[in-house]
Formats: structure tokens, C-alpha cells, sequence
């Protein structure tokens, strides 16, 4: 298996599946570890968002002559399903957990 980098997420969101279609709102997503400049808007140099409503991902817009990035890729909505199942997790494990002291 292989890991290609993928956008930091400062903000978590939603995932609503709907037979074929995935819909992914509401995420925060900021630089990647490369922070390259590839993501940087040349007129603003604020970042974008890319979606690819088709198969539900989540990513940084590429703003490279080349039209391609290839220091990280989106995050799948299945990835982001996932997030969410863990972080559910932990704040129940957090709230079993009787207080200290």
C-alpha cells in the first residue's frame, strides 16, 4: 500500500451518501505537509476547494501550469466517513471515562 499525502482538515464536516450520489459539506481543509505553492491562487493566493462531486472527493484546487498536482490528492468520502466513525469514537471513550480526582 502506498500513501500519498493529503490536505490538512482544521474543520470536520459531513458526509450524506444517497444511493449513488456522495455529498461532503461543511470540512476545513488547509495546506498539505508539502505546503507547496501549487495550491495558492496566483491572483489572491488564497486556496480553493476541489470537489469531485462524481466520486465524492474532497481536496485542494491546482493552480500549476500543468493543470496536475502531485504533492498530495483529496481525500475520498469513504476517508472522511472514517474520520468521523474514529472521532465518534473517542468522544464516547472520553465520556465513559469517570472523572479524576
Amino acid at each position: 500500500m502506498t500513501y500519498q499525502q493529503k490536505p490538512s482538515i482544521f474543520q470536520l464536516g459531513k458526509v450524506h451518501e444517497n444511493g449513488a450520489s456522495v455529498l461532503v459539506s461543511g470540512w476545513g481543509l488547509g495546506m498539505c505537509a508539502s505546503a507547496c505553492r501549487c495550491h495558492r491562487n496566483p491572483a489572491d493566493g488564497q486556496l480553493a476547494l476541489a470537489e469531485g462531486s462524481a466520486g465524492g472527493t474532497l481536496g485542494l484546487a491546482c493552480f500549476a501550469p500543468s493543470g496536475a498536482c502531485d504533492c498530495c490528492e483529496p481525500w475520498t468520502s469513504a476517508e472522511l466517513a472514517a474520520i468521523l466513525r474514529d472521532v465518534a469514537v473517542l468522544q464516547s471513550l472520553e465520556a465513559s471515562e469517570p472523572a479524576a480526582g
